[in-house]
């Protein structure tokens, strides 16, 4: 699977803050799309990559369940297990999710909630860094280098995030702005 895109995230003070481009490339064409790859759903905020029909899937169709106080307690459970199982239904349902020898797949997106980043891969498998920052798509490790390179900058973290796509535009053909960011 071809992973164009760069949607790079940050936790600071709270607040999960997640920038994505606007590329859409099928081997050397690239059109630069109007709707946003980064965007909120409810308390959520969710970048994707892999697919754009995964992510309007997600943004639409998508009614993200909200974890209650006692799952709070162990988030990254309830990300694993309802979270994971909610999303798997709306891609199911909405004719994107494949399978092949009995295991599901879909694309990689990062989502913000509650103040944690977490990872979410095309296994469904949810990761969350040790780091404060995640980035997925073509241009993930330029943005990972750049995010971490400002970890003692006074920098807006809106605008290490708009560094860190930046870099990845400059390094990757697959990245293209403008850059949207988000935070919640």
């Amino acid at each position: 699977m071809v992973r164009v895109t760069c949607i790079a995230g940050l936790v600071h003070d709270g607040k999960v803050y997640l920038g994505g481009d606007s590329a859409a490339a099928r081997g050397w064409d690239m059109l630069v799309r109007a709707d946003p790859k980064v965007f909120r759903n409810g308390s959520y905020v969710i970048g994707f990559t892999s697919s754009w029909r995964m992510g309007q899937l997600l943004r639409y169709a998508f009614d993200p369940p909200e974890p209650s106080n006692e799952q709070r307690q162990d988030l990254f459970r309830f990300m694993a297990t309802v979270f994971v199982d909610a999303v798997r239904e709306c891609l199911k349902t909405g004719g994107y999710a494949t399978k092949d020898k009995e295991q599901e797949s879909s694309g990689e997106f990062l989502v913000g909630l509650g103040g944690r980043l977490f990872i979410i891969y095309s296994d469904y498998q949810v990761a969350e860094s040790l780091d404060w920052i995640a980035a997925v798509g073509c241009g993930a490790q330029v943005a990972l280098g750049a995010l971490y390179a400002q970890r003692e900058s006074q920098a807006a973290p809106h605008d290490r995030v708009m560094a860190a796509l930046d870099a990845a535009e400059r390094f990757s053909n697959g990245v293209r702005g403008p850059f949207k960011v988000e935070h919640v």
